[in-house]
């Protein structure tokens, strides 16, 4: 049974451990003694701060041991060990939960889990894995058959050479009725990329909350297919921020089809009538050289 108080001759070999401690380290980088902890029977462990600038926190850690009724305290290790505040590095995060959207470049592969929870069986009753499936797996001699058939440099296990499916199967079925796909978006996974879509451009957003109108409005919404149809479409305005990206039918933006038209050219203005007053109207001229009025008929047959 492990002893919890130190063996004394273990605990007084304080000037052992350190010679230990300071042949394993740098120079001058062994501090001053911390603690004795007893590891079992007849064997202490004795901390030592650390001096080393990167390795704050950290402990020089020497177990000495002496044999059962033994008077002569031996050296059993030395290592540097880290403690309660040390300052250590971040846990190891596996690739795919380091991975984010952006990362990936052209040549890039990230392959799918068998059980991804945001994938579903596209079709099932069938124990054949389909042939566009990332468990499939081309036959050698079907792939130099499609490679002789269509005269083309074919890399066997591509998964451009995938096994025709058996007529009559599931998979036949399923490839003439358009459902060639292996796996589809399950709900948690419509769930998981409709809470991205809205928080990149949803109502939330400084642009949604500044513009005139929203997206179901804009005649520059192209609706998707499917369920999802309901709360986004694709934004096919070219000056418009989200051009080209699935946005929230409760998004918007300056370039809303219907925010701004622009204005009628103006009409001229309607022409004045103005009958109210009486223009002299001259007939024939003055003898000086002006014009006689007209006076009306009963003038002129005076004058015969």
């Amino acid at each position: 049974m492990r002893s919890r108080t130190p063996d004394r001759l273990c605990a007084e070999a304080v000037d052992l451990a350190r010679a230990a401690a300071e042949e394993t380290a740098l120079p001058g980088m062994v501090g001053e003694h911390i603690d004795a902890v007893a590891d079992g029977d007849r064997v202490v462990t004795h901390l030592f701060a650390c001096k080393e600038p990167g390795y704050r926190g950290w402990r020089w850690a020497v177990t000495v041991a002496r044999a059962s009724r033994a008077k002569v305290v031996t050296l059993d290790e030395s290592v540097l060990l880290p403690g309660p505040d040390a300052l250590l590095a971040p846990e190891w995060v596996p690739w795919s939960e380091r991975l984010r959207p952006g990362d990936m470049g052209p040549g890039d592969l990230l392959p799918t889990e068998a059980e991804d929870l945001r994938l579903e069986p596209g079709y099932t009753g069938e124990d054949v894995p389909p042939p566009n499936s990332a468990v499939a797996r081309a036959v050698p001699g079907e792939v130099a058959e499609v490679a002789e058939a269509e005269d083309a440099d074919v890399v066997p296990g591509s998964p451009a050479v995938q096994p025709a499916p058996e007529r009559g199967g599931i998979a036949a079925v399923a490839e003439e009725l358009g459902m060639r796909r292996a796996r589809v978006l399950s709900r948690y996974g419509l769930h998981l990329a409709a809470d991205r879509w809205d928080e990149a451009y949803g109502a939330k957003t400084p642009m949604a909350q500044a513009a005139p109108a929203t997206c179901v409005s804009c005649g520059f919404l192209t609706p998707l297919a499917g369920s999802l149809r309901q709360a986004f479409g694709v934004c096919a305005n070219e000056f418009s921020p989200a051009d080209g990206r699935v946005v929230s039918l409760a998004y918007g933006c300056g370039g809303h089809s219907e925010a701004a038209v622009m204005p009628a050219p103006p009409r001229p203005a309607a022409p004045v009538v103005d009958e109210t007053i009486v223009d002299a109207l001259s007939l024939r001229p003055e003898p000086d050289g002006g014009s006689v009025e007209d006076t009306g008929p009963a003038e002129e047959l005076g004058h015969s």
